[in-house]
């Protein structure tokens, strides 16, 4: 059951067309709220739309989607997150030239979960890993000069 109360910025055909082609990523999330403020907080990505149903954000050239739980209810996706405490179990959403340092600066001051702070590693990249609203995990990287 949809609970938006305002007009979509754009029809979800025309949305679904305008999609590039390639790998996409929709989070199953219970309120999109929480999701949104740390995309956009945490992050840095840019909100493209949002309402109490979906997200469309935008970060690093990536479009990626948000879905609430409860506009998912007629979807087979439904009995896979049903009783679930943490999503994505297994799952780094890995954010590849963003800046591990100034995030796991803004997880912590939004009070987000550092599972592991920023550190160099061994196959050449600085990375830190983040738990998000829901328990998805970001891991944002960048290259470390050599």
């Amino acid at each position: 059951m949809k609970k938006r109360t305002k007009q979509p910025w754009m029809a979800a055909g025309d949305f679904g067309r305008s999609l590039p082609r390639g790998i996409g990523v929709n989070l199953l999330v219970r309120e999109i709220a929480p999701m949104e403020d740390f995309c956009r907080d945490v992050l840095g990505a840019q909100i493209i739309y949002a309402d109490e149903d979906f997200a469309a954000v935008q970060l690093l050239g990536s479009v990626f989607m948000l879905h609430a739980d409860h506009s998912y209810l007629d979807n087979p996706m439904t009995g896979v997150i049903a009783g679930v405490e943490t999503r994505g179990a297994g799952l780094e959403i890995r954010l590849y030239g963003a800046d591990p340092d100034r995030i796991e600066v803004m997880a912590r001051k939004h009070g987000h979960i550092v599972l592991a702070g920023s550190v160099d590693k061994p196959h050449g990249i600085r990375e830190c890993h983040i738990v998000g609203p829901d328990g998805y995990v970001f891991v944002p990287s960048l290259a470390i000069a050599g």
